[in-house]
Formats: structure tokens, sequence, C-alpha cells
């Protein structure tokens, strides 16, 4: 299928225009290649977002018109529109046809640069899936000359990695938290940076029905860091407060944002709330943060059947299992919870600051 089909095929399938059997084969498709599923996904909420602005600035300038209406036929009392108040009013009554146009152009480009992505491979039809994922060849080739450019020599052979997540740090002495699925059954472990520096990790911790995992970052080339930009939220999330992750379903880091859609998981899963964000294999472990780039959970599975329903385990479980790892072991009670903050600093000040502590964590 050819970009211009599949562009045509996603707004025909969004405007619920497609005949049964197109639309049977056309949710294959989006479970086949999650770049299109994504691309639908993407699409359904920016519309939804560009529909409701459309329909507040309507709002807005309709009110505008009555008032303006009221104040002529002298039924209120309002000040006169003369000069530059008349172009005032103008730009308040025609502003809404300006934003729908500015809207629409964002929506083809935003649709046109996901038409360059390249299709994934097959995934499962599970109800939940586990966001890990499947190292591919050209992935494990990108990670050895990352090493070789760095100078980095290491145990394990970088291409025997095959599948992993994400994970981030809770401690700057080398504790990352992750899921428990991403390093199930693994034999060698091992987190990349940012920058494509890898180091080796061992498990120290497992919670299985909790599904999180720590790490301990075991690498004499790795180096303590003094500070960590964020903190984990103690109190409840509310509903439809913006959030972001950050994470790896690609070789490099991948920024999403969206909004806080349930308080509890799937089927009323207390242990997870329910996230409304587009999140693909290699997401598991990411960070889900709020507007203040606090922790507020972390990123586990997504709805297989359904549009942008993804699941975060809540943060208050991530302290839990710190606690039980220093209950079962007084070697760690040195790990002391980031405390830092970006509290009033722009998102992309904010994303610069987090790169550094999020990790790419890789398992054979």
């Amino acid at each position: 299928m050819d970009d211009v089909k599949i562009l045509e095929a996603v707004e025909r399938y969004i405007r619920g225009e497609m005949k049964p059997d197109e639309r049977v084969y056309f949710e294959q498709l989006r479970k086949d290649n999650q770049e299109v599923d994504q691309m639908v996904v993407e699409h359904t909420v920016f519309l939804h977002q560009v529909n409701e602005l459309a329909e507040r600035k309507e709002f807005r300038s309709t009110l505008q018109e009555v008032h303006t209406d009221l104040a002529e036929k002298d039924l209120i009392h309002s000040a006169k529109l003369k000069g530059n108040d008349k172009v005032i009013y103008l730009w308040n009554r025609y502003k809404r046809v300006a934003a729908i146009a500015a809207s629409i152009a964002g929506i083809t480009a935003l649709t046109f640069s996901g038409l360059v992505v390249a299709f994934s491979p097959k995934q499962d039809n599970q109800k939940l899936q586990e966001l890990d994922r499947k190292l591919s060849i050209v992935t494990r080739d990108n990670v050895i000359q990352k090493a070789e450019l760095n100078n980095i020599k290491r145990k394990i052979d970088p291409a025997s990695f095959t599948s992993g997540g994400t994970g981030f740090l809770i401690d700057g002495k080398g504790y990352l938290v992750t899921n428990e699925h991403v390093i199930k059954n693994a034999k060698n472990i091992a987190v990349q940076n940012s920058k494509g520096i890898i180091y080796n990790a061992i498990v120290i911790h497992q919670d299985a029905a909790r599904d999180i995992a720590i790490l301990k970052i075991a690498d004499d080339s790795f180096r303590v860091i003094n500070s960590i930009p964020y903190n984990f939220k103690k109190s409840s999330t509310d509903l439809a407060e913006p959030i972001f992750t950050m994470g790896f379903p690609r070789n490099e880091i991948v920024y999403g944002e969206g909004y806080l859609s349930s308080k509890t998981g799937f089927l009323g899963d207390t242990l997870t709330c329910q996230i409304a964000i587009a999140a693909n294999p290699g997401n598991s472990g990411s960070p889900v943060l709020n507007k203040n780039g606090e922790v507020i959970g972390l990123l586990s599975t997504r709805q297989k059947a359904a549009e942008g329903v993804v699941f975060a385990i809540q943060s208050k479980y991530i302290n839990k299992a710190i606690e039980d790892l220093k209950k079962a072991d007084s070697s760690y009670q040195n790990i002391r919870m980031p405390s830092g903050s970006l509290k009033g600093i722009e998102r992309t000040e904010q994303v610069k600051k987090l790169e550094d502590y999020i990790f790419m964590v890789k398992i054979n």
C-alpha cells in the first residue's frame, strides 16, 4: 500500500466511511503494523483536540457577536467601537477561521511525517500487550557502531542482545527501575544511555506481582550522578491531568504526551492507572511524568484492541518496591529516592534535563 492510499485509508477509517469488509482489513493492518496503528491513534487524538479548540473559539466568537449586536441595538451599555477597536473586533470575529486553517495545515504536516516511518514486524493479539521489544539486527549494528565511537569495551557482545525496554534512575549511584517483564529470564543485562554508552547491570530486586524490577549498574566505568532533576509524586494524580513520557521504542529516545484517563487500570486494577498516549514495544519501563516533571508511574502495558489505551504502574508501588528491597537486604539502606524539581520549566527544557537519566534496557 503506497503512502497516498495509506493516508486516504486513515482518514476514511477515522471518519467511519469504510465498508465493513474494508474496515476489517484495515484493522488487521493496524494489528500487523504498529506504525500504522500509532498513526491512527495520534491522528484521532489530534483531531479531537483540534475540534475541541475550534468549538471553544467558535463559542467565544459567538458570545462576542451577541455582545456587539446587543450593544449596537442599545440593549446593553458598551463603549462604541472606534478605530483600532473595530480591527480588534474583526479579529475576534474571524480568528477562528484562521485557527482552523492553521490546524488543518498542522494535521497534514503531522500525517505526512508519520508516513516516512518504516513498518514494524507483527505483534500478538493479546488484550494486554507488554511493551518490551525485540532488538532487530539493524538496532544491534547501531549499538556496535556507537560503542566503537565511544571506545567502549564490554564483557558482553552488544550484538547478542535480543530484547529490551526502558528504565530510569531512582538513585544516582546507579540504581534504576524498569518492568519485571522486561528483564524476566535474562542471562545478561546492559543499559545504554542517550549518548550510546553501554553499562553492564544486574537485577537486585524483582516483584512479578507488581511487574517492577530494580537494577544496579555494575560497571567500573559508571560515574556516580550527584543530583537527579525529578522526584516521585506521593499524592494521587487528577483525571485529565496532562502527562508525558520518554522511552526507547526505537534505538533513540522518543517523547510522547497525553493525559490521565482513569485512576485505575484494566478491569479496575488498582495497581495501575490508565493513560491516553501512544506507546509501542520498547516503552515498557518508561517514566510517566506530570507537567511539573514528577514521576507518577511506570509505563507497562497497552490494551491491544483499543486506541491509545495504555496502563502505568502507580509511582507509590515503586516506593514500596524500594522499601521491600531494604527490608530484604540491609546493604541497600543507602538508596535515596530523588528529590529534584522541574516545576515551572518549559517542556523542551524539562526533556533536555531528563534525557541523561533514562536508559535503554537490553537483555539476552
